[in-house]
Order: C-alpha cells, then sequence, then structure tokens
C-alpha cells in the first residue's frame, strides 16, 4: 500500500485534471473515471482532508493537476477521458519512465513531490554501464572494487574502536551479520581516529568512481548519452507535477532525446570527486549550446555514494542528484498558462462524469 502522503500527491494531482470546481467537490463524487482508485483510497484521503494533515501537499498537488489541464503543453482546457493510477504496482524490471498517472493512455505523468532525487542505481550500473544496463549487481562490494586501502583502514579504525575481537580482521571478509552489528553499534557522528579515516576513505572512493566514469565516457558520444540517461530523457515525452525540496512548483515536459538534439548542441560532460565532503559524492557538470539563443547553458548535479540502509549494512548506492533548478535544465520544458484573455474554465464535469 502506499503510504499516505503518496496518495494524496498523486491522486489528487489527477483528481485537478478533471474539472471540478474544488477539491473537496472531487472527493465527493469520486469519479468512477479515475481507474486503480478504490473506496478504500477515497476514505484515507477524507480522512486527511478533514484531519488537516498534508494541508500543503493537497493544495499542491490539486493546483497541479488544474494547471496541467490549462496548459497548452498539456490537455489544453480540454477533459479527459480516462485517468489512470499507478498505485502500488510495480513492475518486475527497471522502468525507463517513471510515471505515476496515465492520461488519456497517452500523456505519462510523473509526480515528484519534495525530491531531486533523478535515480538511484547501483554504482557499478552508473559509473561502469553509464545507466544503460539496469542488471543487478550481486556478490560485489564497490567500494572494496574502487578503494580497498581506504576501506580496510577505515574497517579496521572502526573494528579498533568497538573492541570487536569477534569480527574478521579483513572487510572481505564481513558477513552479512557482521554488517548488522556494526551498523547497530557504530556512533552516528563519526569523530576521532574513526572520523579521519572515513573522511580519507570518502575521498579516496569519490575521488576513484570520478576516475572510473571519466574512463567510461571517454567517447563525446556517450557522454552526450549519459547526459540524456541522468536526466532520464526517453523516445516519448512525459511530464513531471510536483514541488522542489525549496517549496517551488514543478509543472514542465521532458523533452526527448530528438528534440534535445533539435534544440541544443552538446559541448560536454564532466565529473570529479568532491573530497571537501564527509561522504563519498562525485559531481558532475554538464553544457550545451542552445541554438535558439546562442547561449551556453550548464547543468549541475552531485552523486552520494553510500551504504544502503547505514554503515556496512548493505551493498553501496549511487543516488544521483540534480542541483541546478528544473526550469533551467536543458531538456526540460516549463508548462505555460494558456492565452489571455479567456480564461479557461474547467467545468464539465457534470456532464461528463458518473
Amino acid at each position: 500500500m502506499a503510504a499516505p502522503r503518496t496518495e494524496v500527491t498523486e491522486i489528487v494531482t489527477g483528481l485537478g485534471m478533471l474539472g471540478f470546481s474544488d477539491l473537496d467537490r472531487a472527493l465527493e463524487v469520486r469519479p468512477r473515471s479515475v481507474m486503480n482508485v478504490e473506496p478504500d483510497h477515497y476514505a484515507r484521503l477524507d480522512d486527511a482532508r478533514h484531519s488537516g494533515r498534508f494541508e500543503h501537499e493537497f493544495e499542491v498537488a490539486w493546483t497541479n493537476g488544474v494547471e496541467f489541464a490549462r496548459s497548452p503543453e498539456g490537455l489544453r482546457g480540454r477533459p479527459p477521458w480516462s485517468l489512470e493510477w499507478k498505485g502500488s504496482h510495480r513492475p518486475p524490471g527497471y522502468e525507463q519512465i517513471p510515471a505515476d498517472l496515465r492520461v488519456d493512455h497517452v500523456f505519462l505523468v510523473s509526480c515528484k513531490y519534495g525530491s531531486n532525487i533523478l535515480t538511484n542505481s547501483s554504482p557499478a550500473n552508473l559509473f561502469d554501464r553509464l545507466l544503460a544496463d539496469r542488471q543487478q549487481d550481486v556478490g560485489g562490494d564497490w567500494f572494496l572494487d574502487v578503494a580497498p586501502d581506504a576501506y580496510q583502514a577505515f574497517y579496521a579504525a572502526c573494528r579498533a574502536h568497538l573492541g570487536a575481537d569477534d569480527l574478521p580482521a579483513t572487510v572481505s571478509d564481513l558477513r552479512q551479520d557482521h554488517r548488522e552489528t556494526l551498523k547497530r553499534v557504530l556512533p552516528r557522528h563519526l569523530t576521532g581516529e574513526l572520523g579521519r579515516t572515513y573522511r580519507e576513505f570518502a575521498a579516496e572512493v569519490a575521488t576513484a568512481s570520478a576516475r572510473r566514469w571519466t574512463r567510461q565516457m571517454r567517447a563525446r558520444s556517450r557522454q552526450e548519452e549519459t547526459l540524456w540517461r541522468l536526466l532520464r530523457l526517453q523516445a516519448a515525452p512525459y511530464f513531471v507535477l510536483g514541488e522542489s525540496p525549496v517549496g517551488s512548483a514543478l509543472r514542465y515536459r521532458v523533452a526527448t532525446p530528438w528534440d534535445f538534439r533539435n534544440r541544443y548542441r552538446f559541448t560536454g560532460l564532466e565529473a570529479w570527486g568532491d573530497t571537501s565532503k564527509r561522504q563519498p559524492v562525485v559531481q558532475w557538470q554538464a553544457e550545451v549550446v542552445d541554438r535558439l539563443s546562442g547561449s551556453t547553458v550548464t547543468a549541475l548535479g552531485h552523486v552520494e555514494v553510500r551504504w544502503s540502509h547505514g554503515r556496512f549494512a548493505q551493498a553501496p548506492e549511487a543516488k544521483v542528484y540534480l542541483d541546478t533548478p528544473h526550469h533551467l535544465v536543458p531538456g526540460y520544458v516549463p508548462l505555460t498558462e494558456p492565452p489571455r484573455p479567456g480564461r479557461l474554465q474547467l467545468r464539465w464535469e457534470e456532464a461528463t462524469l458518473p
């Protein structure tokens, strides 16, 4: 079952597209044209609405749906015939388009509220395979692969700090029960020798990861393809509706690589290890030339390489973050207001919805 906040942001975004006079009217009608939303979902939305929980999320999601319905980039003021919510359905493999809603079997919408994460993969998928092959990595340890000496030094400092003679002497011999012990007993904030060896370990992982990534992206064509994958540009366009971590609305169309090349000339993508951070971080920067204006456009981001669910607990993951505001990113086309005057009034639910 989806989390309550997820249900609010995703379902209410869809309800805002249907032309109801206001959110409470939409929740009262419970339109059957919204597929995969059951009475239990509406009951939980009603409870959340009446309790005052997620008041901000209700407002932002509703406004995003309304603006998508009005936008010439979106529904252009016409009522959708069908609206499908993905809900808790998860495919067995990786999905290229992160859609949460499908409108009229054509418009794919990703609801993104409070996050600037572009993708989360294994380090090998990102740095070695450039996100082209999302296979599961079994049995590997990225830290042991790229920074074995620094990794062992940090582990040895942890073992000495805990006085845990029952832990193996080398980090490569850790079993899952050992990892659970380390996750549970290591202090949250590392100081002294632990802090020093961890910073050295983080710097080595960042530098080595960036070096591997750069080597795989030596060809300009591979750099451009990697940027498309980082920004999640796909063969079919889709839309993102949501809110950024700083509270600004996200309403944009994600262009295709075809669109991207028509508008921009790619000039380069570079990556480097950021040794100033307290965890392994790889910075990345892409530059393109806007063919319309002739100006250079830059997209910035970073990758956090860290253990999943706590230190030593599970295999490392690579979380890719976007640092450039979305409306300035090449390939992200902001939704525009409909022409004025003649503001579109969406009031067709009594005639078209059961």
